[in-house]
């Protein structure tokens, strides 16, 4: 037999023998995930009886295999992806997770990633089939929803490493989605703009009657929608003119900020508190426990899909360009910006957790001193 570099050809899953220079190398995926490749023996040439043969090396190979990566144990329990993430959403709620993140992560596990699983459990599972997972939702999902479902994943697995239903996360040693920082440019309103919105007709009916403060109020507050729906009458101080943010309400919840730095007070215009006072009084739901936006006839919050709609149709029928209703936060945002306000302190007032987040709104400050500088130097 010569000594000549080549693989030789195995079954599938078996691991790779392979020839190089005089030594028979080994290749395979360990219990971890890790890709190892070991020297088998040397090479049985022509007037050397010392090496292996094919053969023997085969039987080599299978046995490195089997040291590397032990059997199950016969009562190690075999659990799915689809049983493990029961398991892990119970576990969710045991902890006092927010309903929205419990509901988005059993939606994420039903429709996307025990599917794409299914019928295979923890244990068979390695860092190339995460990878196969990550290269084939890019085609259709935001790369930031992909990495939030490895991140659940790897809680699965952290979960299974606890209960022995795997020995070994292989989340940790794939390649991660990576988030591209690009330049967005940011939607929102100009005064005329949101003038002529709020100008604009509504329907005589339930909703229609408080659109218009809705509107006035989340474009000069900056609350998110939850936030907005969550808002209730004793949360107004008319005196000390501020809207305090208590108790979002978020998919059919009420919760918690939803950062630290989200639970908050905000100013509150003259503009605003008086359309608020207008609102109250025509409301049959004005006591302080009552919520501010609330269905006019039930007292109940608000349907967000119907608020999404309604305000689709009012942008519509004002002729302004089309924004979505969050974007009435960057109309805040922006202005606020525009009007000197510190970064530290808009930070405060819209809820930001991360300083970063607030930075996308720097370039609307006033920036006078700067192109005033820039005029000397060219004297």
């Amino acid at each position: 037999m010569s000594a000549s570099s080549g693989p030789a050809r195995r079954a599938y899953g078996t691991g790779a023998l392979q020839i190089v220079g005089r030594s028979w190398i080994g290749a395979w995926y360990g219990p971890d995930g890790r890709r190892v490749r070991r020297k088998v023996g040397d090479v049985r040439t022509e007037g050397r009886a010392d090496g292996l043969t094919k053969a023997q090396a085969e039987r080599a190979l299978r046995r490195m295999r089997e040291l590397d990566s032990p059997p199950a144990a016969p009562d190690a329990e075999r659990v799915t992806m689809e049983q493990a993430g029961r398991e892990f959403c119970q576990r969710l709620e045991l902890k006092g997770r927010r309903k929205s993140h419990r509901l988005t992560v059993a939606s994420d596990l039903r429709n996307h990633i025990a599917p794409f699983f299914a019928g295979k459990t923890l244990d068979r599972l390695r860092p190339t089939d995460i990878e196969r997972y990550v290269s084939a939702k890019r085609r259709t999902l935001a790369i930031k929803t992909v990495r939030n479902h490895v991140n659940t994943m790897h809680s699965i697995f952290d979960l299974g490493l606890r209960n022995g239903w795997c020995a070994s996360n292989p989340v940790k040693l794939a390649d991660r989605p990576t988030l591209k920082k690009t330049e967005t440019r940011i939607q929102f309103l100009d005064q005329p703009d949101l003038e002529q919105l709020l100008a604009a007709s509504y329907p005589d009916d339930a909703f229609g009657r408080i659109e218009p403060t809705l509107y006035l109020t989340a474009a000069m507050t900056g609350l998110r929608q939850g936030e907005l729906l969550g808002l209730r009458w004793r949360d107004v101080d008319f005196d000390a003119r501020k809207v305090r943010v208590v108790s979002p309400y978020v998919r059919g919840e009420f919760g918690d900020p939803k950062s630290a730095g989200s639970g908050r007070s905000v100013p509150m215009a003259e503009r605003v508190a008086v359309a608020l006072r207008e609102l109250r009084s025509q409301s049959v739901y004005p006591r302080d426990r009552d919520l501010v936006f609330c269905h006019p006839d039930t007292g109940k919050p608000l349907d967000r899909s119907k608020l999404v709609r309604r305000f689709k149709q009012a942008i519509d029928r004002a002729g302004v360009h089309r924004i979505t209703f969050h974007e009435l936060r960057h109309t805040f945002g922006t202005r606020m910006a525009a009007a000197g306000t510190p970064m530290r302190t808009l930070q405060h007032w819209m809820g930001h957790a991360d300083s970063k987040t607030t930075q996308i709104y720097a370039h609307y400050q006033p920036s006078d001193q700067e192109a005033d500088a820039v005029d000397r130097a060219f004297v």
